[in-house]
């Protein structure tokens, strides 16, 4: 399994049940270096959908109390694990990336940090539940990602803002 894409880069990979181990290790990574719940971190993203083609990126969504007062003790811990804190500007959330190396070229997991619990953390495990239960609005997904690739030439922030309807949608059937 190889994992990672450059700034920018868009490509999908199909399904990986490796992904779900790689998830796992990083998990328990995070666990041994932070004193963040086991329950506060979970496996988000196309790479826990189960047969979804995804970019080679595992993301990982951390709740944490309040995402206005994070310890700075935090980001010293997840440094130990290898993630360091990006400067991507979202409302509500702090972004981790883990790289391949020291160039930071290659980027290889995502944490989402946000507050737990709330509206953004129910987003990310809502769409990723309703997805793995249902194959159908999974497999227009899929189809969604396929076309720009097939049709566009952007890059990441274009092929973000070319599914955000579709995702948009997703979140507000959790009613």
């Amino acid at each position: 399994m190889k994992l990672g894409l450059k700034r920018g880069e868009v490509k999908v990979q199909t399904y990986n049940d490796q992904w779900v181990g790689e998830f796992q290790k990083v998990k328990q990574e995070i666990l041994q270096v932070t004193s963040i719940p086991e329950s506060h971190i979970e496996h988000i993203g196309s790479t826990s959908i189960k047969d979804m083609v995804a970019k080679p990126i595992i993301d990982i969504v951390v709740g944490v109390n309040d995402i206005t007062k994070v310890d700075q003790d935090v980001f010293h811990e997840l440094k130990k694990a290898g993630f360091l804190r990006l400067k991507v500007k979202r409302p509500n959330e702090i972004v981790l990336a883990k790289f391949t190396d020291d160039t930071y070229e290659v980027k290889t997991h995502f944490i989402h940090m946000v507050d737990y619990n709330k509206d953004l953390w129910k987003n990310f495990i809502f769409f990723r539940d309703f997805l793995n239960t249902n194959e159908a609005v999974r497999k227009q997904y899929e189809k969604l990602k396929i076309e720009f690739l097939e049709q566009e030439s952007g890059g990441i922030k274009e092929y973000t803002d070319y599914k955000e309807q579709f995702v948009r949608d997703i979140y507000a059937k959790r009613v």
